[in-house]
């Protein structure tokens, strides 16, 4: 029953963007269609989840045809129901915002195609959640690729989205031709292409497989070094598709790893070090980079990369408690990482829908252009406001429950491993409180130069307030991160459901190993406090009050110049990772005059990896391939030398064989 569900859910989201294609372009009914069918699939992935979760064993389907003389099944175990929620949930808020923010008269030319693309997205990454098969998983995959390429464009008039667009179809081929590798040492070690478990693979064929696999989807997950597409992508797609893109389709990179670690035997020490330091290197250096930022959607964006480093960091825990025997320590990181799985899908799809309504009412998404939004868009301000308490990870929301299971999972990994293993754990618990920090100093400059303060621009003074589906989206997910910071146990039965589909011997409980009941109480009473703070700030500003002139310390005419800008306020800690970000300064040169002209304050943070690195080599080979044109003259007689070289070599290769 769970897996029909599942495959309905899949299949409702598939088609959602159908109907679009037989009505008028322009109609609003198409949106509708499209958003009432992904709340349709959202909501048989619940069914499925809640029918499946009491009993925990999987449930498989067998579809009705065979490929390479095998039958297809797709699944539903506590693992892909974890993350099927996310995968149509996210989709079906995204679709209800797009509604508004992306209708289909406004966008006349994209719409189709987008609504089409935008349901292909959840469809294919649903399918690769519940395929128990490689060519059903390849199949969904390529999908949801091609399909979130597609959407990455919806303007491809624009050069910028050709570019990122462009960045994107290079980075999934290279997952994908990493997935097939993968896939044929599957193939070799089982005799079939069954993703079951595999007890005893050899130990050099369980670490390239997983290699293999690690690399593929680390690439789709966005994790650093192998980030290239995704700033680019997140800043160039239409906002609800960039919330699809963070929230879902990362999480499928995620899934991925954590999938193909449960059909293989305890891996080794090395591979878990190697994924908790990767882990660490994109947490960290994904804030540092966040923090440059001047762009709203790109600030987001690089955030992306440092949660995907947190949960990473959880993954990587777990496989060191199972690679040294510690079940609290695996049950600990697993459930820190999936349950951030959950948390980044949502305070980070609010985050983006937060930014498209910033964007589409202001017209801009340069935060120097912003400025004074609280009292435009204060509903905006709001729902944006929970989103960045929760990704700085503080209490009472979402974001600081999950963060704490990865602490108390580093921290007993520490207590228990000693030596240079309990080094890196402890190096594991100061790494994330180092981002926490920077993240908390990232959206305090986000938020303070793009709602507080005054307007500076005509356009910022002049936004109001979002349209009614908008702010239902956001008023949704912002609730979720509050409920699940407030009651993080309503989670903890799929987590552990989940955590026994990645290893059946774990015998350790969640609700043991986590203090849910104090961290209740405790958000409980934050919020109560905070709920008085706010009724005595109403109460004080219904009061009548008097309104004097201030000390204005000689300015008499301030102006929104006079404010922090985005560079100024993050130089300071910009400056702290200059070995790492290699920043473009761009300061005021004092006192070569006795009367200085206008001077400016400016930052630029080209990406490392693909600005300075990727980019530059990618030239030098187009270049250099035009030394070797030569060799296409367009005459016969060439290619049938080369043909005849071609054969009088391999016969000389196939006599040494025989030989």
């Amino acid at each position: 029953m769970s897996a029909a569900l599942a495959l309905v859910a899949v299949v409702l989201a598939a088609v959602s963007g159908l109907p679009g294609l037989v009505l008028p372009r322009d109609h609003v009914a198409a949106d509708r269609s499209a958003a009432l069918l992904l709340a349709l699939a959202a909501l048989c992935a619940v069914a499925a989840t809640v029918s499946l979760v009491p009993s925990v064993p999987e449930q498989t389907l067998a579809l009705p045809w065979l490929v390479l003389g095998e039958r297809v099944e797709v699944g539903l175990d506590g693992l892909s129901a974890f993350f099927l929620l996310p995968t149509l949930g996210i989709s079906s808020v995204a679709s209800l915002y797009a509604v508004a923010y992306w209708p289909a008269h406004a966008h006349p030319r994209s719409a189709r195609r987008l609504r089409l693309a935008f349901g292909l997205i959840a469809g294919g990454a649903g399918l690769v959640v519940i395929s128990r098969h490689a060519l059903a998983f390849l199949a969904g995959w390529e999908v949801m690729a091609l399909a979130a390429f597609f959407s990455i464009t919806a303007e491809d008039e624009r050069e910028g989205v050709r570019r990122a667009g462009f960045i994107y179809l290079a980075c999934t081929r290279a997952s994908t031709l990493a997935l097939i590798g993968a896939f044929a040492l599957l193939h070799a070690a089982s005799n079939g292409f069954a993703l079951k478990a595999l007890p005893g693979l050899d130990p050099f064929a369980c670490r390239a497989l997983f290699g293999l696999a690690l690399v593929g989807f680390v690439l789709k997950a966005g994790a650093m070094p192998l980030h290239l597409w995704l700033p680019g992508a997140h800043a160039m797609a239409p906002t609800h598709v960039s919330a699809v893109l963070s929230g879902m389709l990362l999480k499928i990179g995620i899934y991925g790893i954590v999938r193909f670690a449960s059909l293989l035997p305890p891996l080794a020490v090395s591979d878990g070090v190697f994924v908790l330091v990767l882990g660490m290197a994109s947490a960290v250096l994904g804030v540092a980079f966040a923090l440059g930022q001047h762009e709203l959607k790109r600030l987001l964006a690089y955030h992306s990369i440092e949660n995907i480093g947190i949960i990473l960091m959880g993954v990587g825990v777990a496989l060191l408690g199972r690679s040294l025997g510690h079940p609290e320590v695996e049950l600990l990181g697993l459930a820190g990482a999936l349950l951030h799985v959950w948390n980044h899908a949502l305070f980070k799809a609010l985050l983006f829908l937060g930014a498209g309504s910033v964007v589409r009412q202001s017209g801009s998404g340069e935060l120097d252009r912003l400025g004074g939004l609280a009292r435009r868009l204060p509903r905006t301000a709001l729902c944006f406001g929970i989103g960045a308490v929760a990704i700085c990870g503080l209490p009472p929301l979402n974001g600081f429950v999950s963060e704490l299971l990865v602490y108390l999972g580093l921290l007993r990994a520490a207590l228990l491993s000693g030596g240079a293993l309990g080094l890196l754990a402890v190096s594991g618990v100061a790494a994330l409180a180092l981002v926490g920090g920077l993240a908390a100093a990232c959206f305090v400059k986000a938020f303070g130069v793009v709602f507080l303060g005054e307007p500076r621009t005509a356009a910022a003074a002049a936004a109001h307030e979002a349209p009614q589906g908008m702010l239902v989206a956001m008023a949704a997910l912002a609730l979720a991160c509050v409920a699940i910071g407030v009651a993080p146990q309503l989670a903890v039965p799929c987590l552990e459901a989940a955590a026994r589909s990645f290893d059946p011997a774990l015998g350790a409980r969640l609700g043991d190993l986590a203090p849910f009941g104090s961290i209740s109480l405790a958000a409980l009473a934050l919020l109560a406090s905070l709920a008085g703070m706010a009724a005595w700030v109403l109460r004080r500003r219904l009061r009548p009050t008097l309104r004097v002139a201030t000390w204005d310390c000689g300015y008499a005419a301030p102006s929104p110049r006079m404010q922090y800008t985005s560079s100024s306020f993050a130089a300071g800690l910009v400056g702290l990772f200059h070995w790492a970000l290699w920043p473009q300064l761009d300061a005021p040169r004092l006192g070569r005059r006795p009367f200085p002209g206008t001077a400016r304050l400016h930052t630029e943070l080209p990406d490392p990896v693909l600005d300075r690195l990727t980019l530059p080599a990618a030239r030098w080979l187009a270049h250099a391939s035009t030394w070797f044109r030569w060799v296409q003259r367009g005459r016969v007689h060439s290619y049938v030398l080369y043909i005849l070289v071609a054969i009088v070599l391999g016969f000389l290769a196939a006599r040494g064989d025989l030989g």
